[in-house]
């Protein structure tokens, strides 16, 4: 266990505030597999070991095909992604690695294609949720898989 800052307990009106914005992502119109897929990505490329291991699990859960799991890293080569997904995983990247440009106009009228108004807020926004969990599980050094009891992880059987 890190002896790091405990956000739940330094800060918690915040982490609070934090977990029913992640709570409400839930209740968008964005499948639920493609949040996961999204969560998973954004870990991946911040490298928050918590946070992949715990998305990973809750994709399991929710009945991700355990191969797509592996693909996530490689899905612009992967068959096993629709356009639709691999739309959001590209939003995802863009916004997770800002680059001097932003996101182009390419990528927005792709994601566009894809997905209303509405919903490319709605992934702005769970795009934006996962990078400060990200963020606030690295500094803390989180163990992975040291919330998996009370987050019910332990049914996904990846232990």
């Amino acid at each position: 266990m890190s002896n790091r800052v405990n956000h739940f307990v330094t800060a918690p009106k915040l982490t609070q505030a934090l977990s029913e914005a992640s709570m409400a992502g839930y209740k968008t119109s964005i499948d639920p597999l493609i949040k996961s897929l999204i969560d998973i990505r954004a870990s991946q490329l911040n490298a928050c070991a918590f946070c992949l291991d715990m998305h990973v699990k809750q994709a399991k859960i929710k009945g991700e095909r355990e191969l797509r799991l592996y693909h996530v890293a490689i899905w612009r080569e992967s068959p096993l992604f629709t356009a639709k997904e691999k739309a959001a995983l590209a939003l995802t990247e863009a916004l997770t690695k800002l680059s001097d440009l932003g996101v182009s106009d390419e990528l927005y009228r792709s994601t566009r294609e894809h997905f209303s108004e509405v919903e490319i807020s709605e992934l702005c926004y769970l795009i934006g949720i996962i990078n400060v969990w990200n963020r606030l599980q690295i500094l803390s050094l989180a163990e992975p898989g040291s919330a998996d009891t009370a987050f019910g992880l332990n049914k996904a059987g990846l232990n």
